[in-house]
Order: structure tokens, then sequence, then C-alpha cells
């Protein structure tokens, strides 16, 4: 079954490298759409993004910290409530998708952040975990922001990440991993996993239908452990 036009459109219209106030304007206009639009893609993100982050916390989760980044409509809430988080706070810059995010009762508090433009709204090392899923991609979250991420997380805490591997991502892509790796080679983190995912959500051009040949696209999930900082060597 095809995708409709319309979900097409709607999706390549956030992905197409447009200036930040007018991606914000799409997503506000896409609030009411979104779930019944991403489920129709197969999405798969917000699931299989909770999952790893449960299966990387070493200890019962409802009292750990959450900052869900790019919080959206509050699927990744959902996913995670499920699997035993409570304490979740949902940072984004479409208000439309925040006060959707609001209606759905799983946000203990919700804030308008505009991530690459501006500072999370939260103190360092103020949570336990920070995800942000869906949202680092071509046009979307930089991946300059890292080190934003890294410091409202607590050491020893987690960080949870996704992109996608389609055919208009891999510059994308690249560059996030170059970013990965360099603070994991400071010293910054520490890998934990990454799951690459074939089926990730259905393609919605003929590009990339043709890539795989499946019409998927895939991705992958990356989770890193914040390192303690070493004290400063006396003398």
């Amino acid at each position: 079954m095809q995708l409709a036009a319309g979900v097409r459109e709607r999706v390549a219209a956030v992905h197409r490298g447009t200036e930040l106030s007018e991606l914000l304007r799409l997503y506000d206009g896409w609030a009411g759409r979104y779930e019944q639009d991403v489920a129709a893609l197969e999405y798969r993100a917000p699931y299989l993004a909770a999952a790893s982050l449960a299966f990387a916390f070493p200890s019962p989760p409802a009292e750990a910290r959450v900052l869900d980044v790019a919080c959206g409509t509050g699927l990744v809430a959902r996913e995670l409530h499920r699997r035993g988080f409570r304490c979740l706070h949902g940072v984004d810059g479409s208000a439309g998708m925040l006060e959707l995010a609001r209606g759905t009762g799983l946000y203990r508090q919700l804030q308008r952040c505009e991530l690459g433009r501006e500072p999370l709204p939260a103190p360092a090392e103020h949570y336990d975990a920070v995800t942000l899923v869906g949202a680092l991609g071509e046009g979307q979250v930089p991946s300059s922001a890292l080190p934003e991420l890294l410091r409202v997380t607590r050491a020893g805490g987690f960080l949870c990440l996704t992109t996608r591997s389609n055919p208009s991502n891999r510059r994308y892509r690249a560059e996030l991993e170059a970013a990965l790796q360099h603070l994991e080679q400071k010293g910054a983190w520490q890998r934990v996993l990454v799951q690459e995912v074939p089926q990730w959500e259905r393609a919605t051009s003929e590009e990339e239908e043709n890539v795989r040949g499946s019409g998927y696209i895939s991705g992958v999930v990356y989770v890193y452990r914040k390192c303690p900082v070493p004290p400063p060597e006396e003398g």
C-alpha cells in the first residue's frame, strides 16, 4: 500500500534544510496530523530508542530524571512510560507539538527550546538520561549540539540518539558519527551500543525506495554513557 502523497510531502518539507523559523512553522502546522502520519510511515524510532535506553539502564528507572529533547507530541515519552520511566521532562521548538505533548499528561515539565540556537533550559549534570530521537538529521538539529546534551547529563548518565540512513541523510550521518567519535576520543563519553535497523520507517521517495528495494529506509540507535570528569592533577 502506497503512502498518501500528503504524507510524503509533509515529511519531505521538514527535511529540506529550511531556515529554522520556517521549519518550526511547518512543525506547528503538522502537529495535528503528526501521529497519524508517522503511524502510516511505520516509524519505529521511539520504540527502538526507549527499548535501547531501558536495556542500558542499570537500575529501576521510576525516579530517573529523563530529558526528552525534540519531544514532539510525546511518542518517546509513551514508550519510556511503558518501561517504567516516570520523571520525564521535555523540550521542543514547536509550540504546536508541545501543546499536544502536554495533553499526554506524561511530562512533569515541558519547555520551548530551539536547540542549536539556544542552550537547553537546565543546569549542568541535571539529568540521568537524555534522549534525542528523530531530530538529528539534515536540516534539523546540528551535530554541533551534542556537547549541550552532554552538559545537562550527569556523570554516569546515558544519552540515547537516533538518525536515519537514507540517501538524503548520508552526509549528515557522516558528520554526526565524526562528532560522536571525537567526543569518545576526548573521554567525554563511552559507547554502550549502536543498533543498525534495516526497517526504520517507510521510504517517502522513489530514490529511497529504489536503494533498498524493500520500501523502507534504515536507521540507527546510539546509546552513550557520560564519563566522569577526572580530577585535576596536583602540582
